[in-house]
């Protein structure tokens, strides 16, 4: 009798899943787009992204993702458990609401999304301004709060006095497009034609819900010359403070934007806690500010009672926008001592028994605002768990930080669990410390410091010079590296790089790097914390700090990025590399660039991302991109710059570059390989034009069987990756040959084959239209991380035409391996290259090794073997 064979038991066990579901009661359906926001961009609180650790789709099962889809206790229990270092990342981060959005996305990661366009401020005042002159700008900004690109397709002036205002500046255009979470704004200047008020409308058209999205514009046109008054903060924030204690002195700059003198009538408190606070400065009733001068009131706070405190600073004046009123606000407290411990828990993982004691550390830190005094520092629960010398007594002041150093050295298999008490005059504070003894040999992590780390003030925008921290494998087992993430308040002001990565592996008595860099992304104190795991189940942490710096000014002051540039070689009559500089207005008031004038072989580029049409406008804090293209003419080297040029002041960029002739070299590459878009032996692939040709004809042969529409898009596909093969001029290189030098632009700055000397490199030619190249990138993530540590460095160069095109591929497809562009080919030219995906390792001497065209899985392991056959000559 046949047996029939029952359903299979994941079926069952859904279909039983789906029933409970139907006779629970119903609940808010979670929320896959909110939870694919809380993926990929971390807890709204601040903290690491889960995509940092699980990579940029659920759908990749990285670390078994997959298991929480549709299951939110699954990731509840993640965190409870601690497990992957998750519960130290993101415990008390996350709502019950937005686990259960986590798990909505992760079981759906395909989930569509739509723009979504705002507009603030949705009204612009611009003031009195006297007839046939122009104001001062302002500007207004268009955020895309959806989860898809934003595209716009008109930005333009209507309403009742259309040709009163224009457009003076900014980034919105037509045919841009602004990325989900991403804004661009538009400047406005207000020139009346006529007297009194005058008004019309900023309308912004877009593929968002509603279609348009509009700003208000209204002003008045003055007969006569008018004073008018623009400050350089619209309120002031003292910040918590204690009762009784005087605030540092906080400035309001007053500046005349008008075209008559500015005479100040008054200047006054009021509000409930007015008599609180103590005006000064240099703005007086007796003084009138000229057109185009300003003055400073200065305003120092000393409350007398806890809790929140407010008034108002009232300048009077004859300036055409009236009396205007700033707020003052902040908050008292009596005085409340206050500790905190950083680790809140500590983890030693397994040791071996009889080995010397493994050490960590941990920080405490007065956060509060008095000073506080321990009476008391002491571990409890084991033996094996002791308090070094050197730890926390005596008095800690506010913000300082002291060291408890923590050894342990089990005497015994099995668990440990101890407790670190601290008593002062601040409610106690207990660290949980655990462990576990064990004869095998183990790996024994340490870091080279105890942190925290301080980075020096930087200005919101800049970036700090990175810090190196070295991990050190001190036992007697490889230690594997399970998270290394960033954490804390302020993650997303702080980066991390070096040889330290997710999954690799540090070999007993080696050691690797973790460099850490400081961005602060907005002004005052900003921290993060460093969190490390190994598979062993040890915890390190590190402490990282800075504070940022916000300087205004009224003078002229333009910041470029980069400051200078080499554009590297490219060949004579091609039309040459782009590179786009950042133009920001770093000063506090608008700034108009009058021109930009270029010498040597270089000029500025227009497409729809470029600043525009000089003179430019741009409003305090706005940016642009000024695109540059080199065009060398002849060979040689190639120097010259750019000078932007503003009403009493200047800034230069300087620009290099190398000419280089166009030379033919006939050869051979040393492998043909497969699964490329071409493998022609010369600049003429001979297949190209057999190519075409059959692709034209499936083309027709498909619209006649439809059902042979899958082969048809194969052989098309083949023929446009054929169409699209790199020219190569030259011939591949042979192995012991001197790699050619290049230095080219990249995603993170400029990339360089000489920085890499002593190291061996995988240098992979790929571009956005290659599908082996698709193939490729996963496998050679996964042969940077794995080698890394050992010498290896891939860099991948694009060859694309457009580097948005490039772009657009890499959000895809991510690279962990350093990134160069090359629009105009020059590289891969001299490098022989005859089809994408080509690739060539280059030894520690920078001599040629190896060549290979295309990528097919079965060329996986042969070179993985050459990667490694390579590297063990380095040793």
């Amino acid at each position: 009798m046949k047996r029939i064979r029952p359903p299979h038991g994941r079926a069952l066990y859904a279909a039983g899943i789906w029933a409970l579901l139907a006779l629970a009661p119903s609940a808010q359906a979670a929320d896959a787009l909110n939870g694919k926001n809380l993926y990929l961009n971390g807890p709204v609180s601040g903290g690491t992204s889960c995509a940092s650790c699980h990579g940029a789709s659920p759908a990749s099962n990285v670390n078994g993702i997959r298991a929480a889809a549709n299951n939110p206790g699954v990731i509840s229990n993640a965190f409870a458990a601690n497990r992957g270092g998750m519960g130290s990342l993101f415990n008390g981060k996350f709502s019950a609401a937005e686990i259960a959005d986590l798990a909505a996305f992760i079981g759906n990661p395909d989930v569509t999304s739509a723009p979504a366009a705002t507009l603030a401020p949705t009204s612009l005042a611009f003031g009195g301004t006297t007839v046939g002159q122009a104001g001062t700008a302002l500007s207004t900004t268009l955020t895309n709060s959806g989860n898809a690109a934003l595209s716009i397709s008109a930005v333009a002036v209507g309403g009742a006095n259309p040709g009163d205002f224009s457009i003076s500046g900014g980034n919105c255009a037509a045919g841009a497009s602004v990325a989900a979470g991403a804004s661009c704004n538009v400047q406005l200047v207000f020139r009346p034609t006529g007297a009194g008020a005058r008004g019309a409308a900023l309308n912004i058209s877009h593929n968002a819900t509603g279609g348009t999205s509009s700003v208000a514009l209204s002003g008045t046109g003055n007969a006569l010359a008018t004073a008018t008054v623009a400050l350089s903060a619209s309120s002031l924030n003292f910040g918590a403070m204690l009762t009784g204690s005087a605030s540092p002195a906080q400035s309001i700059t007053v500046n005349n934007a008008g075209q008559a003198a500015l005479n100040l009538t008054g200047i006054s408190l009021s509000g409930v806690n007015a008599a609180i606070f103590t005006l000064g400065g240099s703005c007086a009733t007796a003084t009138a500010v000229p057109a185009g001068g300003s003055c400073t009131v200065t305003v120092v706070a000393t409350p007398t009672t806890a809790g929140a405190f407010s008034a108002s600073l009232n300048l009077a004046s004859n300036a055409s926008n009236g009396s205007i009123a700033v707020g003052l606000a902040g908050s008292a407290s009596t005085a409340a001592p206050a500790l905190s411990a950083n680790p809140t828990a500590l983890s030693f993982g397994a040791q071996t028994i009889g080995a010397s004691a493994t050490t960590q550390t941990v920080a405490i830190t007065n956060n509060g605002n008095v000073p506080v005094t321990f009476t008391s520092v002491a571990v409890s629960g084991a033996a094996s768990v002791t308090i070094g010398s050197g730890g926390c007594a005596g008095t800690l002041a506010v913000a300082a930080s002291c060291n408890v150093p923590l050894a342990f050295a089990p005497t015994a298999q099995g668990s440990v669990n101890a407790t670190l008490l601290l008593r002062s005059n601040a409610a106690d504070v207990s660290v949980a410390v655990t462990g576990s003894g064990t004869t095998a040999a183990v790996a024994r992590p340490a870091l080279s410091e105890t942190g925290p780390v301080a980075f020096a003030d930087t200005q919101v925008g800049q970036q700090a010079g990175a810090h190196r921290t070295t991990l050190s494998n001190n036992g007697s087992a490889a230690l594997k590296i399970t998270t290394l993430a960033l954490g804390g308040s302020n993650p997303g002001d702080f980066a991390l790089a070096g040889t330290c990565a997710v999954g690799g592996s540090v070999s007993p008595g080696a050691s690797c790097t973790i460099d850490s860099s400081f961005k602060p992304a907005a002004t005052g104190e900003r921290s993060a914390d460093l969190v490390l795991m190994t598979e062993g189940g040890a915890q390190l942490s590190l402490r990282l700090n800075g504070n940022g710096l916000a300087v205004p000014t009224t003078t002229p002051s333009l910041s470029t990025n980069p400051q200078a540039f080499d554009f590297g070689s490219a060949t004579v009559g091609d039309t040459g590399p782009l590179k786009r500089f950042t133009l920001t207005n770093s000063g506090s008031a608008a700034l108009t660039i009058n021109s930009a004038t270029f010498s040597g072989p270089y000029a500025v580029a227009t497409d729809t991302k470029a600043c525009g049409a000089f003179p430019l406008t741009l409003a305090a804090g706005a940016s642009c991109e000024l695109p540059v293209r080199f065009t060398p003419t002849t060979a040689g080297a190639a120097n010259g710059n750019v000078t932007l040029q503003a009403a009493g002041a200047s800034w230069t960029i300087a620009l290099s570059g190398q000419g280089a002739a166009s030379v033919v070299v006939s050869g051979q590459s040393q492998n043909r390989g497969g699964g490329g878009c071409s493998a022609a032996q010369d600049g003429n692939d001979p297949m190209l034009a057999l190519l075409v040709l059959l692709a034209a004809g499936v083309l027709v042969w498909r619209r006649r069987k439809p059902r042979a529409a899958a082969v048809a898009g194969t052989l098309a596909s083949v023929a446009a990756c054929a169409m699209f093969s790199l020219p190569a001029p030259a011939s591949a290189l042979e192995a012991g040959t001197q790699a050619p030098a290049f230095t080219l632009s990249g995603p993170d700055g400029a990339v360089k084959l000489d920085q890499y000397r002593g190291k061996l490199v995988y240098l992979d030619f790929w571009a956005s239209w290659c599908g082996p190249c698709r193939q490729s990138f996963p496998w050679m993530n996964e042969m940077q991380a794995r080698y890394g540590s050992q010498g290896l460095q891939i860099v991948g160069i694009n060859v694309d035409a457009k580097a948005d095109d490039a772009r657009n591929f890499l959000g895809t497809t991510p690279a962990r391996f350093a990134v160069a562009f090359d629009p105009s080919g020059t590289t891969p030219r001299a490098y022989g290259v005859k089809g994408m995906p080509s690739s060539v390792l280059i030894g520690p001497d920078g001599k040629v090794l190896y060549e290979h065209s295309g990528f097919r899985a079965a060329d996986r392991e042969a070179l993985e073997s050459r990667i490694k056959t390579a590297l063990g000559a380095l040793k």
